[in-house]
């Protein structure tokens, strides 16, 4: 007899217009009026919108300027970043209540596995009710949660019914939860891949999960595997706390052996960049950067330095690969592989990380640049942004 597996329980949990409403928290006069967080220039950006602005049509990345013409009588706040972590501090803890399995995902947002903490607290829509309830008698606020049985359908979930939202998807309903579902809801689908996905006339995620998956790879290659298995709501990834996380990297396998020190930086540029994304979306800074090199002959190599404070930001993490290239034979023997990670993690999203007043001032301001970068890789997908020297390839 086959052994059953355990269907998870997964929980994401996402907080309503964080800053905004943390805005209105403090000062209760702001309650039901457009607030707008961000750049008070007219060349910032928006960091994040009330409910009440997003009827005007004001989104995140959206130029402050742009905002202001979409929303005149908006009430346009600077970001205060210490106080949104002291909130989000409050929020983690409660988190932790219910489970140790939490993986926080941004500032306002994570995933808990609630599988072993049923007996305990009951079922997972009960846990989630009653994380909800907590949040918003002890700090006034209130989130969206979905429930599912993977990371990927709890994290749509919660985005179905916000603000104060609570979706529950059972293990035998994912199918018809997803289908009628456009594409753009899914997470990597971008609008080049969404135009991409036209041309194929696949608007839902029932069409993308009747596609033979053949067509999908021969288009995507293995990002059209990976979409044709979530559309249909196979998603194995674990829950991982915070303090499970000991390296985020990102490596690539060069389809030519590479011999040039140019190209080899440009590959090193690329990775550095979404190394630090993949950090600053986890709320993540590391101190030890590795660079990982496999020859063509498949001996591999690492080189490592420890820096003295940790970063998230790309062209630190890329000079610094940069200098640990040079301890390589790189130009000698061809190379097909570069990685590169972080480690010695420090995790940021509850209360570690400092104010923007303890930081110099091009800290404040690579903070605010990579802020705004984020923005728009988050809505206009990962390709929307580059660097000049990353263009022709």
């Amino acid at each position: 007899m086959d052994k059953q597996v355990q269907s998870k329980h997964i929980i994401h949990l996402d907080m309503d217009a964080f800053y905004p409403s943390v805005e209105m928290l403090d000062n209760p006069a702001l309650k039901g009026k457009p607030v707008i967080v961000g750049g008070r220039k007219e060349r910032g950006v928006v960091s994040s919108a009330s409910y009440e602005a997003r009827k005007f049509r004001v989104h995140s990345a959206q130029p402050i300027a742009k905002a202001k013409r979409l929303c005149p009588d908006g009430i346009f706040l600077p970001v205060r970043m210490s106080r949104y972590q002291e909130v989000s501090k409050q929020v983690f803890e409660i988190f932790h209540r219910f489970t140790p399995l939490v993986e926080p995902i941004s500032i306002d947002e994570a995933f808990l596995d609630v599988t072993g903490s049923i007996r305990l607290f009951g079922q997972p829509e009960n846990i989630a009710k009653n994380i909800k309830q907590i949040i918003l008698t002890e700090t006034g606020l209130t989130i969206s949660a979905g429930v599912a049985p993977s990371k990927f359908v709890a994290k749509i979930a919660s985005d179905i019914d916000k603000p104060d939202g609570l979706t529950v998807v059972h293990p035998d309903g994912v199918r018809d939860f997803l289908d009628p579902l456009p594409v753009k809801k899914m997470w990597g689908v971008g609008k080049v891949t969404q135009l991409l996905l036209s041309r194929l006339n696949i608007q839902t995620f029932r069409d993308l999960r009747q596609t033979p998956v053949k067509v999908l790879e021969k288009k995507f290659g293995k990002h059209g595997v990976k979409i044709h298995l979530l559309a249909m709501g196979i998603d194995e990834r674990d829950v991982i706390p915070e303090h499970d996380v000991k390296s985020i990297g990102h490596e690539q396998t060069f389809s030519q052996d590479i011999i040039s020190l140019d190209v080899a930086q440009k590959g090193l540029l690329a990775l550095g960049n979404k190394v630090a994304r993949r950090m600053r979306h986890k709320g993540l800074k590391g101190k030890t950067i590795t660079l990982k090199v496999k020859y063509f002959d498949f001996i591999q190599i690492t080189r490592s330095t420890t820096l003295p404070k940790p970063t998230d930001h790309g062209l630190e993490i890329y000079s610094v690969a940069c200098r640990l290239l040079k301890k390589t034979e790189v130009t000698k023997k061809p190379i097909r592989l570069l990685g590169i990670s972080l480690s010695q993690l420090s995790f940021l999203g509850v209360g570690t990380q400092l104010s923007l007043f303890d930081q110099d001032r091009s800290s404040r301001k690579r903070q605010r640049l990579n802020t705004v970068l984020d923005l728009l890789y988050e809505k206009f997908g990962d390709k929307s942004v580059v660097h000049g020297t990353l263009l022709n390839d």
